[in-house]
């Protein structure tokens, strides 16, 4: 990347270009001083830092405060890469696990501005074992229901992508920018160079979105908006039916009516319901699901809501996993849920075996099971069986016109039970799909038309 590129900022200047004129309050730890040449007696160590210092005016690899974003008050932690390729030594731990405290304390979400090339070698273990405080940090943080929230620039690699970067809630990248565990000079000769890019990171589900520096400011300040921290919030509204569908007579027509290609599909109810949405992406295990979209979004009113919304297609284990990533980060910081159901059921090829379909789905089952926040779910097409299901808030499910709820496909029915493909519509009748029915059976709460 060229040394011009925002992404190459410095430490300041990155925190400017998300706090403009309203200012950035820096703070400083406690003055815990090394010993001569570090920890290590490591020579010419003294000498680097003094360069370093010199050459960025700063006295260490991170700079943190206070500031606001947009309109949101936050505590900003920015690595300066031109001081020791942003390495985290001690002092580089004091200032971090400081910067973490000070959100705690405040109750401000964090904001990590990341640049760094991983741990100092020049203070050996010492160095390494400042990622052990980070996580703690981190965790504490997290256990208090405040949200992280991480920009990896470039580079962002080694122990700082694996803790500050990777461990937030919610991780953008600058575009270009070189993200991954491995360095460029530790990585395999042969190694694929996009994989350890901001855009290979996101295409294996790592980084949430790729946002240039020009519109950073404004994603961050809508981030900030619908992670909080909040008080007590309502549950989702339920969206408005996006089509006049009749109720159909019979579950022949009921299920017609669910897979006609012209019914109003998640994207549309999610445009509608939401002024801003913030996609979460990815199940950070190397897998993203097209067919199912996560994320929060902001209503017209300001009420943060998380989604999780199905596609029509079969959700694959990465979906499920997304999901189940989505649901309980929307718990712990107290934001209310919204599923919109609609799949024919999980995919169920041998790839998605390999990936874990059994478990992916039992894991979003517990999300749903789990939360504390209200979870309210819309039926907006086909409710295919348990890979639907799994998306389902028990008690607070609703159903619209044109959607049916099944514990199996009418044809599938039909075939285990040696019945000829004549007797498909019998079969949809007897397993009582429609929307009326699942009014009637105590699963649906409302018909929404």
């Amino acid at each position: 990347m060229p040394a011009d590129s925002p992404a190459r900022a410095t430490a300041r200047e990155t925190i400017a270009l998300l706090t403009g004129a309203a200012g950035f309050t820096e703070h400083r730890p406690p003055s815990h001083p090394l010993p001569p040449d570090g920890p290590l007696g490591w020579a010419g160590y003294d000498a680097a830092r003094e360069r370093a210092g010199t050459r960025t005016g700063e006295e260490e690899s991170v700079v943190y405060g206070t500031g606001v974003v947009g309109d949101r008050a936050c505590v900003l932690l920015a690595f300066e890469f031109g001081f020791l390729g942003g390495s985290l030594g001690r002092l580089t731990g004091d200032r971090l696990a400081a910067a973490y405290e000070l959100a705690l304390t405040r109750r401000l979400p964090l904001l990590a501005l990341v640049a760094t090339g991983g741990s100092r070698m020049q203070e050996g273990m010492v160095a390494l074992t400042q990622l052990q405080r980070v996580a703690a940090a981190s965790t504490r943080l997290r256990a208090a229901g405040l949200p992280q929230i991480a920009v990896v620039r470039d580079p962002t690699t080694g122990g700082g992508w694996a803790t500050v970067g990777a461990g937030a809630d919610v991780v953008l990248a600058l575009p270009g920018a070189q993200v991954g565990f491995a360095g460029s000079r530790v990585r395999p000769a042969d190694a694929d160079p996009h994989a350890y890019s901001a855009e290979g990171q996101f295409a294996a589900g790592q980084v949430d979105a790729v946002v240039p520096p020009g519109e950073l400011a404004r994603a961050l300040t809508h981030w900030l908006r619908a992670l909080g921290p909040h008080g007590a919030l309502p549950a989702a509204p339920l969206p408005r039916a996006r089509s006049a569908a009749r109720l159909p007579e019979t579950g022949r027509e009921a299920v017609a009516a669910a897979r006609d290609p012209r019914r109003p599909r998640a994207e549309a109810y999610l445009a509608d319901y939401f002024g801003v949405r913030l996609p979460l992406h990815g199940d950070r295990c190397g897998g993203a699901d097209p067919g199912l979209l996560c994320g929060f979004g902001l209503r017209a009113d300001g009420l943060p809501v998380a989604y999780v919304a199905q596609c029509g297609t079969p959700t694959r284990p990465a979906g499920y996993r997304a999901a189940a990533r989505t649901i309980r980060l929307a718990d712990r910081l107290g934001v209310p849920v919204l599923t919109l159901v609609d799949t024919p059921g999980a995919a169920n090829d041998a790839e998605a075996e390999r990936a874990g379909a059994g478990a992916a789905i039992a894991d979003a089952f517990a999300a749903v099971a789990e939360a504390r926040v209200p979870v309210t779910t819309l039926v907006i097409g086909e409710g295919g069986s348990g890979g639907a299901l799994a998306l389902a808030a028990p008690d607070n499910t609703h159903v619209t016109a044109d959607s049916y709820f099944s514990v199996i496909a009418p044809e599938l029915a039909a075939a285990i039970l040696k019945r000829p493909p004549s007797e498909t519509g019998a079969t949809a009748d007897q397993l009582r799909l429609r929307p009326q029915d699942l009014l009637e059976l105590g699963f649906a709460r409302s018909i929404v038309s």
